[in-house]
């Protein structure tokens, strides 16, 4: 279904690759990501039928394999200087195995059109493991030295829970942004960082943010009546799709019941992205 009358809307974190089928779980190998684009046109096709006017893109990645999202990051660098609607997100790696392959990641940092590095745990690592420190100090002094986003995984329980998570925050975020992709990821993570956590860094000075994909129905509603109540932190959320993990029309349209058609709305669809884009 076209959505192409929504205008002026910018997604903060989709992805760009189609990975190899994999047995998850002990099962069949499968590819769940049906909406995967392999190809910088199909990409501008949908942006184009969703109205999407700007958006950061990051390697596809979920299969155990970090090679497959790595392989990726000149594809996402190719499409940010072939289309001014995109903004390129590097895949990076904590782990140490893969050292080389993000000190080859991160010397693209300083190329037209990157905006962000991504971090996960979910293929490994925590940001309590020594043994990963090295590559975290390289991955956030390259965002510093370039001024771009570090995008990080969160979801409940293991490495990528707000507890583990919300380290690097108080690591680093006093000098770089870094987005919590999924408000923290499920019930738990949604009521550690609305409930406690989030509030409490922006009050602090932490240059943290977070967006709406994969959030719990109720979350989204309660996180702009919190903002409301606090009177801060409406400049740090936006609108993010996570494409083909997530669905374009259902996070546009949560996202939109819970902050109505006002200034609150302009912020997470629009100028928070510009702002920390650097487009304005």
């Amino acid at each position: 279904m076209t959505t192409g009358a929504r205008q002026r809307v910018h997604d903060a974190h989709r992805h760009l690759g189609v990975l190899p089928a994999f047995p998850f779980y002990g099962g069949p190998p499968v590819n769940p990501d049906t909406t995967a684009r392999a190809t910088i046109a199909e990409l501008q096709a949908d942006l184009d039928d969703e109205g999407t006017e700007f958006a950061l893109v990051i390697p596809n990645y979920g299969v155990p394999d970090p090679t497959a999202s790595f392989a990726l990051n000149e594809l996402v660098v190719e499409a940010a200087q072939t289309d001014e609607r995109i903004r390129a997100g590097l895949w990076t790696s904590p782990r140490p195995q893969d050292a080389v392959a993000t000190s080859a990641a991160l010397a693209l940092a300083g190329e037209q059109g990157v905006s962000a590095l991504k971090l996960s745990f979910l293929l490994g690592g925590r940001a309590t493991d020594e043994a990963c420190r090295p590559q975290l100090d390289a991955i956030f002094a390259a965002a510093r030295e370039h001024d771009l986003v570090v995008h990080v995984h969160t979801s409940p329980g293991a490495a990528s829970d707000l507890d583990e998570v919300g380290l690097l925050v108080d690591r680093y975020a006093d000098d770089v942004a870094v987005h919590l992709v999924h408000m923290g990821g499920g019930m738990s993570g949604h009521i550690k960082l609305i409930g406690q956590k989030f509030f409490a860094w922006v009050a602090e000075g932490k240059r943290v943010y977070t967006d709406t994909s994969w959030a719990i129905g109720f979350a989204p509603r309660w996180f702009a009546a919190e903002i409301e109540r606090h009177g801060i932190g409406h400049d740090r959320v936006l609108f993010a799709s996570d494409q083909p993990w997530g669905d374009f029309a259902g996070e546009h349209a949560r996202l939109a019941a819970a902050t109505g058609d006002g200034e609150l709305a302009d912020l997470v669809f629009r100028r928070n992205f510009e702002q920390l884009h650097r487009l304005t």
